[in-house]
């Protein structure tokens, strides 16, 4: 018998071990709820959180069918007691219910106990007793129904809004009074009017609260928390939606097409009653020690540790979970996370995203938008605050690469270096990648003052039949039509390091070198011609698509190594393929490193910067630091 997993929870097991023990302590059961569909030669479960299909054997529905009545019944340990140690049929029940249970589809403990009027007070012997209901829902959820059922009996409920009666308050109400709580309704004056707070005290005394509210077209629910957390979230989240409340409501109005335009002081009923009962159910299986909602679906977009907000929208209906972290963090759930670096690119970009997000993102999103992607990926975002702005407007980066992943998160970087101050901090996905782009910046702005162009030049024949050159170059002076020039010295007489500089080359009166194009520091000389020649095409084609990307900082092969963790790359993947050219990059970044600090190490002493604040906005630092981003102050940058 072989079990494949189709639903929430990962793996497979034969589980007769333990299948065999559960069933000697008599306490499992089939989790309610569980739908059972049986085939040909197997048997296919599906239940809230977790499926599973066993095939192999025309038996197994067989089986079933004696299993399924003791399984549901909770008498599967008397079952067992009726068959035969060791046989053929003990297996095949044992290896059954091990499955069952690797796939979070058996129960343990008795079920909830229930209160056949929930009106009034449980009946005598029946302390825990919740309604009808709730014990359904409390046998098909949690891992111990009677612990559940016994938190959510003693618990009592409170909703704050400024109007106890709006349609926000009044489904809040609904909603904790249908999970089983009494509830009582407070006027609260300091509130917004679209926001209410939804209280659950337990029999110890300890509050849990989520707040929910809208923003024009866009709703919310916090992540469960105290008082404090909740009401400082909701107003950061507000705060961040503001800003699209006018643009989301004329493009409502356009969607409806009947001149309905909805304003933040509007909720509609069916939304006020979906973000009431998102948030009463958040607070229910706080109260229950259930798991939270936002973690059931196991989306990949949300990141382990970090606390979700629901977002909703009205039109069209949406919602989903993002994560998120407020400017304020008080509960100390929120004040000590602190992700580790990420492990590959891929996770990279996730934290990006995340930090990105378009409605309740705190820190600026690469995105292509409508940016040419052909010869090279472009991204932009662009910087809010007074320190980015130019002439009173926001700032636009624009960015690109030899991959539109490479080139957000070079992106991303640069941004979150503006943000944190310009030219005071060095920015990167893990300490290796922050201490690469750190030294190549270094180093070719020292050799750019330090340098002659001219002076220990390569001889081209070292550098001219890089695959990535020939590319990158031909794309630049053939397809685009630029005139330019390509030059390439050494960093030192005995050191493996480069630099590379393409310069635009003038026509016409005054012929000669023109301004730099792209420039890249590397451990060979064809990587630093490839990537001052990548460097210099995006330079043309961001100007060519209007929007000027200025002279990027020779980051380059920085990269390598987190695009390469974990990648697998074919045989003929060779340095003409990105992903060839990256891994192959990535076995020198250590040793190119070492050479670089020890070139320029006496002026140059990289050191991660712990310091609570690090700029005037503390915010992004310690967003950065908690996604698990590195920041390192130079002392050529702190001077």
């Amino acid at each position: 018998m072989t079990g494949a997993n189709t639903g929430a929870t990962t793996g497979t097991n034969t589980g007769t071990d333990r299948g065999a023990g559960r069933g000697a302590g008599g306490g499992d059961r089939l989790r309610p709820g569980t739908a059972v569909t049986p085939l040909r030669a197997g048997l296919h479960l599906r239940g809230r959180r977790g499926s599973v299909t066993l095939e192999g054997s025309t038996a197994v529905p067989v089986v079933w069918g004696l299993l399924e009545e003791p399984l549901r019944s909770g008498r599967l340990a008397e079952f067992r007691e009726g068959l035969e140690p060791g046989s053929a049929v003990r297996t095949a029940v044992d290896t059954l219910v091990g499955q069952l249970a690797d796939h979070d589809l058996l129960v343990p403990g008795p079920p909830a106990a229930v209160n056949p009027d929930p009106t009034v007070a449980a009946p005598p012997g029946t302390t825990g007793a919740v309604g009808p209901a709730v014990a359904r829902w409390i046998d098909a959820t949690a891992g111990h129904p009677a612990d559940a059922a016994a938190a959510l009996a003693t618990a009592r409920a409170e909703v704050l809004a400024r109007d106890p009666a709006s349609p926000l308050a009044a489904a809040a109400v609904r909603a904790l009074e249908a999970g089983g709580l009494p509830v009582t309704r407070t006027p609260a004056p300091g509130l917004p009017g679209q926001r209410v707070l939804l209280t659950v005290r337990d029999a110890a005394g300890q509050d849990r609260v989520v707040a929910a509210g809208a923003v024009g077209p866009t709703g919310y629910v916090t992540a469960p928390g105290s008082a404090a957390q909740a009401r400082a979230d909701a107003a950061a989240l507000a705060t961040r939606l503001a800003a699209a409340a006018d643009a989301a409501a004329d493009a409502a109005a356009d969607a409806a097409g009947d001149g309905t335009v909805l304003r933040p002081h509007e909720v509609p009923g069916a939304f006020a009653a979906l973000l009431a009962g998102a948030a009463a159910h958040r607070l229910l299986c706080a109260a229950a020690g259930l798991p939270d909602p936002a973690a059931e679906g196991d989306d990949p977009r949300l990141l382990p540790g970090i606390p979700a907000v629901l977002l909703a929208d009205a039109r069209p209906a949406r919602a989903d979970h993002h994560s998120w972290l407020g400017p304020e963090r008080i509960d100390a759930d929120r004040r000590h996370v602190r992700l580790a670096p990420p492990a590959g690119l891929g996770e990279a970009l996730r934290r990006i995203a995340v930090l990105g997000e378009r409605r309740c993102g705190p820190l600026p999103g690469p995105l292509p938008g409508e940016l040419p992607q052909l010869p090279v990926p472009l991204a932009a975002c662009t910087l809010s605050g007074p320190a980015t702005r130019k002439a009173g407007r926001p700032r636009t980066l624009t960015g690109g690469g030899p991959r539109l992943d490479l080139a957000r998160l070079e992106l991303f970087c640069r941004a979150a270096e503006l943000l944190l101050g310009e030219g005071t901090f060095t920015v990167g996905a893990d300490p290796g990648h922050a201490r690469g782009r750190a030294l190549r910046h270094a180093a070719a702005r020292r050799l750019a003052a330090a340098v002659p162009d001219g002076r220990t030049a390569v001889d081209p024949a070292r550098w001219s039949g890089h695959p990535q050159l020939r590319h990158w170059w031909t794309t630049l002076t053939d397809r685009l039509g630029i005139a330019a020039r390509l030059d390439v010295h050494q960093v030192g007489p005995r050191a493996e390091a480069y630099r590379a500089v393409v310069r635009r080359t003038r026509t016409g009166p005054g012929r000669g070198p023109g301004p730099v194009l792209g420039e890249a520091v590397e451990a060979t000389p064809g990587d630093a011609a490839s990537f001052a020649a990548v460097a210099a095409v995006t330079a043309v084609c961001a100007a060519a698509a209007g929007a000027p990307a200025g002279r990027p900082r020779p980051s380059g092969g920085a990269v390598a190594p987190l695009a390469a963790a974990g990648a697998r790359t074919a045989a003929w993947e060779d340095l003409g393929w990105t992903a060839g050219w990256l891994a192959d990059l990535a076995g020198r970044e250590e040793a190119f490193q070492h050479t670089l600090h020890r070139l320029f190490g006496a002026g140059l002493l990289v050191t991660p910067d712990s310091a609570p604040g690090l700029a005037p906005d503390p915010e992004p630092a310690g967003l950065l630091r908690s996604f698990g981003f590195t920041m390192l102050r130079t002392a050529e940058e702190v001077r």
